[in-house]
């Protein structure tokens, strides 16, 4: 099971990194669940992210099959195979409405030279459409799925789905050969109710940071989120090896 760190600058690489983090996540809080950050502060956060560990870049909501094309042809990172890029689809409920989108997106993908893995986001206060995303991402072809919240207000994907849905959610999406993210405002407290549904990713920003969401990412906050989480011996002794370097190998395992 692996950890979702989101930073909104370079200057937070580091602490999310030294705290465990097996993917860095580029989002600005300040533009919403998944608002994109500019195009300079993306390059900075890929240049101080190493090429073994997985970036994730959120690009926001999809409104059309050309915006998709743009944003994600438009992307400036230097990796290969180690990216993600996340979008979501707030105003469209519907599979036959998500299927181009979601095509255009995977198309984008592979033409582009990191060749980034797709993955649909879904938000669990946004009703029948989490389910919709599930199916249109494995008919598109996508990577995997992320169920986050989209209002941001305290309230955390736990209070907006129960445990027994979520558990549905995650084992449907890996019946569907996808990799599946959860995330939501997860608190230190909400940890390990989250673990026990074994998404393969669990995604955080506010319970990394001093202050919240809006605040600093912290290493110390990250260490003791990634503490509760399950690591396979080998990965736990590859993350030993690259202390020296300040840089954690990324677990493989789910």
């Amino acid at each position: 099971m692996r950890l979702l760190v989101s930073v909104r600058s370079p200057d937070e690489v580091a602490a999310a990194l030294g705290g465990g983090a097996d993917i860095v996540d580029a989002k600005d809080p300040a533009r919403g669940a998944l608002g994109p950050v500019a195009a300079d502060v993306l390059a900075a956060i890929d240049e101080r992210v190493p090429v073994h560990v997985p970036l994730s870049v959120a690009l926001g909501d999809a409104g059309s099959a050309e915006r998709v094309n743009a944003v994600v042809s438009a992307l400036r990172i230097r990796r290969w195979a180690t990216a993600y890029v996340k979008l979501a689809f707030d105003a469209v409920c519907g599979v036959s409405e998500l299927l181009p989108l979601l095509r255009a997106a995977a198309a984008a993908s592979a033409r582009h030279a990191a060749c980034p893995r797709l993955i649909a986001v879904a938000y669990a206060d946004a009703g029948r459409a989490a389910q919709a995303v599930l199916r249109a991402a494995q008919q598109a072809g996508a990577a995997g799925i992320l169920l986050d919240t989209a209002a941001k207000d305290g309230r955390t994907l736990l209070d907006f789905w129960s445990e027994s849905l979520l558990r549905d959610w995650v084992r449907a999406g890996r019946a569907a050969g996808l990799e599946v993210a959860l995330a939501g405002s997860i608190g230190l407290r909400d940890l390990a109710r989250v673990v026990a549904l074994e998404p393969d990713i669990i995604g955080v920003r506010g319970a990394a940071c001093t202050g919240g969401r809006a605040g600093s990412v912290e290493a110390v906050r990250v260490r003791a989120l990634r503490a509760l989480l399950p690591m396979e011996p080998a990965a736990i002794a590859a993350n030993h090896e690259t202390r020296a370097t300040g840089y954690p190998q990324p677990s493989i395992s789910k």
